[in-house]
């Protein structure tokens, strides 16, 4: 192990008890401490199903057990089946409401819902309240409470916090949204955490119980954490007191989706015996580009005390590019790239251009189609947000779970089989009056007089159909009863119907297999495959933005990004766009407090370290705002990093 680990690294992975924090720079090797850590635990007589690793991605957590488990296998015979539980947040929050949920009130049979079903709820919350759509859309809705969710604020406390008009109508709507979700046994994704959090802080047995199962806790990207995952931390950790968390203050960009930074550096005031272990040797990047990172970083306020150093000596100074106007900005990039693209061993997969809105990249797409040069666009729909997908994944739910009334409703006519808007108010009405669900009125809903003898045909229709696949789901593996759903439903002919067009119509079956090979994929790799388990995976999968992310950068493509979606990655060649102020720093962070600047100045310094090994930094001297022409002013942070920060305070003024 002493000859892979620096000296640094090394004192982090033999500090085997205790608080401890790592600060981990980017590009300094993080994984590689986690995951020599876990192997040294055990190796030092820890079982490894006692220490829970945690992290924010499936494919974080993917490749930190594949590291972990090759360093024991190099150690021995049985060694291969040690297995420590390493998953993301979201899916040990699962895990504890699967066996505890029903201490909060919800059936322990409940179901994950994704955004199209969370904005049908919001739209129904909505309506409950009688708010017209253009004082407070469905989407908007679901922001707002997201944000107060992951600021760990239920709907009892939500008017209190409110400040806009907007808001309060978000704070009237969120308890009938919350009240809806609940009585369908159902949650979203932001619910996994505040309800194991709601858990934690009611029922202090739960919470020991939970705590026990585990001798040491590892938490990784600890600055991205928010209040409900900081209170779950402290929860499993604060008997035995072995908690590791791994991170840097410097690269916490997430500030928007509820990230708190203080938590990483308030890391000694909350464990004061903690030690703390600075990994500052930076793998990635030349001298040269990390010059410019630790001169720009070091004008934030509060931060942890640290300098990258680069492995590599030396390298090409970073490029500043002032062009005249946005289109000129695209085409000397594009053309930059292209030339550097005819040099021996260079590929499309070696850049990067990065921009601070989603706006930015409209220009550079237009020149990359004129050159004809490959680039993605890393982001757009997820897989999961297909309607084909949603459909059938839908089915299975309700086959899971028949009193998942959001699926219900989603399937009842999907196919079309003859039940409209009026046959299903009058089931959803019948079901409130009695208090019970929608699920048990589908068999006799005629002969109570509910439903006119036609559409009490088709509800019944729709009704054995259900029951007939979840009598055979028993007995049927994965891939095949997710098979027999789409030939029992019909939703080959229905895509037929839908999609004229053949391509499209193949586009939607190819959607369809892929579920079906996750399925298959699903009861390989599991121990004990079941449906609930399956929708769980798919859940906690398409809220998981990053695979997504992985999957596009495959190909040998330009990467056209975010400066939030390049964390994580590194490329060769980085071009970082748009240096102005009212862009980076964002408009909106410019007349904010001193801490939303902060943040947008981690984000420059997240950019600047991907890159490894040219770093090119662009401005448009104009650009166009409403369809006119309006001068810029470069970004602070570009005087920041050049060393001329007072010329950044004169231009603002001058402005």
């Amino acid at each position: 192990m002493s000859a892979k680990l620096n000296s640094p690294q090394r004192e982090a992975v033999r500090t085997l008890s205790g608080p401890l924090l790592v600060l981990a720079g980017a590009g300094t090797g993080k994984t590689r401490v986690v995951t020599h850590r876990i192997a040294e635990l055990i190796r030092h007589g820890t079982p490894p199903e006692r220490i829970l690793a945690v992290t924010f991605t499936r494919k974080a957590a993917g490749e930190m057990l594949q590291r972990a488990s090759a360093l024991l296998r190099t150690k021995g015979k049985g060694r291969k089946q040690m297995r420590p539980q390493i998953s993301t947040f979201h899916s040990q929050c699962v895990r504890i409401l699967r066996r505890h949920i029903a201490k909060l009130g919800y059936p322990a049979k409940f179901s994950i819902c994704d955004r199209g079903d969370q904005e049908s709820e919001a739209r129904a919350a909505l309506r409950e309240i009688r708010c017209p759509n253009e004082s407070l859309r469905p989407g908007d809705l679901i922001a707002i409470i997201g944000g107060w969710k992951t600021r760990s604020i239920g709907p009892a406390r939500a008017a209190s916090v409110a400040e806009t008009d907007k808001e309060h109508l978000a704070a009237a709507a969120y308890r009938r949204y919350q009240n809806n979700l609940k009585t369908k046994g159902v949650v979203d994704f932001d619910d996994l955490l505040l309800l194991v959090q709601q858990l934690f802080s009611e029922n202090a047995a739960v919470r020991r119980e939970e705590a026990s199962r585990f001798d040491h806790v590892l938490i990784d990207e600890y600055q991205d954490t928010n209040q409900s995952q900081y209170q779950i931390v402290r929860g499993l950790a604060m008997g035995h007191r072995n908690l590791c968390v791994v991170g840097d203050d410097d690269q916490s960009i997430y500030g928007w989706r509820g990230a708190e930074v203080e938590h990483i550096l308030r890391f000694e005031k909350d464990w004061p015996d903690a030690k703390v272990v600075r990994l500052e040797d930076n793998y990635r990047s030349t001298s040269a580009i990390l010059n410019y990172a630790n001169t720009l970083i070091a004008f934030n306020r509060v931060r942890h005390d640290k300098v990258l150093r680069a492995a590599r000596a030396g390298g090409a100074r970073p490029r500043v590019l002032q062009l005249p106007d946005e289109n000129q900005e695209a085409e000397k990039v594009v053309a930059d790239i292209q030339h550097l693209l005819s040099q021996p061993g260079v590929a499309a997969r070696d850049f990067a251009i990065l921009c601070r809105t989603n706006e930015q990249p409209r220009s550079f797409e237009t020149e990359l189609r004129k050159a004809k040069l490959p680039y993605i666009l890393v982001g757009g729909m997820s897989f999961f947000d297909r309607k084909e997908v949603r459909d059938l994944l839908a089915y299975l739910k309700v086959i899971e779970n028949p009193h998942d009334e959001v699926s219900l409703l989603r399937i009842i006519n999907t196919p079309a089989r003859g039940i409209g808007n009026s046959t299903v108010k009058s089931l959803v009405a019948a079901a409130t009056s009695h208090g019970g669900h929608v699920w048990d009125f589908l068999s006799t809903a005629g002969e109570e007089g509910i439903l006119a003898p036609a559409a009490a045909q088709s509800v019944k229709k729709f009704h054995t159909l259900i029951e007939s696949i979840r009598e055979i789901a028993p007995n049927c593996k994965l891939q095949d009863l997710a098979s027999l759903v789409i030939e029992k439903a019909n939703y080959r002919n229905e895509l037929s119907r839908i999609y004229p067009d053949p391509n499209d119509r193949d586009a939607r079956n190819a959607s369809l297999e892929e579920v079906i090979n996750a399925a298959a994929n699903y009861q390989g790799q599991s121990k004990e495959p079941n449906l609930q388990g399956f929708l769980d995976e798919v859940a906690l999968g398409g809220q998981d933005t990053p695979d997504e992310k992985e999957n596009q950068l495959k190909s040998n493509a330009i990467a056209l990004m975010t400066l939030h979606s390049a964390k994580g990655l590194e490329f060769p060649y980085v071009y970082m766009v748009g240096m102005e102020e009212g862009i980076l720093p964002h408009k909106r962070s410019i007349t904010a407090d001193g801490d939303a600047i902060d943040e947008e100045r981690r984000l420059c310094y997240v950019g600047v370290t991907r890159a490894q090994e040219q770093l090119t930094l662009s401005i448009a001297l104009t650009r166009r705002k409403w369809g006119k022409t309006r001068d810029t002013v470069p970004s602070r942070f570009l005087f920041e990093m050049t060393g001329q920060a007072e010329n950044a305070v004169h231009n603002r003024k001058r402005r």
